[in-house]
């Protein structure tokens, strides 16, 4: 069994048992000033401002949900969402720029970068700090987009940071990793080279029919600006409490990210989830099932997630609890 490698507090008492909030779920709108983001609010009604969270979804053209159309229907972040509401936690989960209904904000991916959104998040935070039923914010964010929240926190004025399932290495690294696995070794050879070019800042027009998909020209300009960033620093020069979050059984992103994420920001609390893979389920290591729960929104996250998630939340918030407020305390 793994453990986890920090000193884990106890959760807060009652935390089982949420306080049976209602909870207002509304959408929401970002002007950045070079187009519309649209998202979802949920907020639990109360008498006193609540603690509030922004997810940031991860790579691709993933939505507010989690969801991505090549890369399955699995509701991540909308059931993260609503177990934040039950227990008194709102919530800002929104689609990128160029994603669903946020695509008419860039709709050629070509002008997609990380710095655009690290930006975007940015402006989410400080929309959100500036909101008086708000009170700490804390980032959430989830595989790359663990990497943007922590890119954008300060600017974001964010209180708090939590990375799901993010990567310590630059992402070509990891990439790399994944295809030596997976490609023929023409193939491999090729990929190796379109890596180095975009590394180095260069497009390539002429891509195998096979690599499409990861090297299309049109997604090259991102992955270019991706290939730039050093999370592992990122994350180093947090000066908030962070949580960082890794299942045993992910498949995209390793435990050894999460310990050097650790090492680089020691301060940091980090739990490793027995059994928990890169969406947020426990699922066996076999591929088959693996697979199968990237498109199964009905399977439970995983409770200690959830469990963990909250307790850091309400731990590093400063706002009376429900039952202060309906006290008068």
């Amino acid at each position: 069994m793994l453990r986890v490698l920090a000193l884990i507090l106890p959760l807060l008492t009652g935390l089982a048992q949420a306080t049976p909030y209602t909870v207002l779920q509304r959408p929401i709108s970002l002007d950045t000033g070079s187009g519309e983001l649209h998202g979802t609010l949920l907020l639990p009604k109360t008498a006193v401002p609540v603690p509030v969270a922004l997810l940031i979804a991860g790579s691709g053209p993933t939505d507010r949900n989690g969801n991505n159309p090549s890369g399955g229907h699995n509701d991540n972040l909308k059931r993260l969402a609503q177990a934040l509401a039950k227990h008194g936690i709102a919530s800002v989960r929104y689609d990128k720029r160029g994603v669903a209904a946020s695509q008419a904000a860039t709709p050629d991916e070509r002008d997609l970068s990380v710095e655009q959104y690290v930006a975007d998040a940015a402006a989410w935070g400080q929309q959100l700090k500036a909101d008086p039923r708000f009170g700490q914010l804390t980032l959430i964010g989830h595989s790359e987009g663990a990497l943007i929240a922590s890119l954008a926190a300060t600017a974001a004025g964010a209180d708090a940071l939590i990375s799901i399932a993010g990567s310590s290495r630059p992402i070509d690294q990891v990439l790399r990793e994944q295809l030596r696995l997976r490609l023929p070794r023409p193939l491999l050879a090729q990929s190796e080279q379109l890596i180095d070019d975009l590394k180095a800042g260069q497009t390539e027009q002429e891509v195998p029919d096979e690599l499409q998909v990861l090297f299309r020209p049109s997604v090259q300009p991102y992955l270019i600006s991706l290939f730039r960033q050093e999370p592992a620093a990122a994350f180093a020069k947090l000066r908030i409490p962070t949580l960082i979050i890794q299942g045993s059984h992910d498949i995209q992103v390793g435990i050894r990210d999460a310990q050097v994420l650790k090492v680089a920001k020691p301060d940091a609390q980090l739990v490793l989830i027995e059994g928990m893979n890169h969406v947020l389920r426990i699922v066996p290591k076999d591929i088959k099932q693996q697979l199968a729960s990237y498109n199964n929104p009905q399977l439970p996250l995983a409770r200690e997630l959830t469990d963990q998630i909250i307790s850091f939340i309400l731990r590093n918030s400063t706002v009376p609890s429900y039952s202060d407020a309906t006290s008068g305390r």
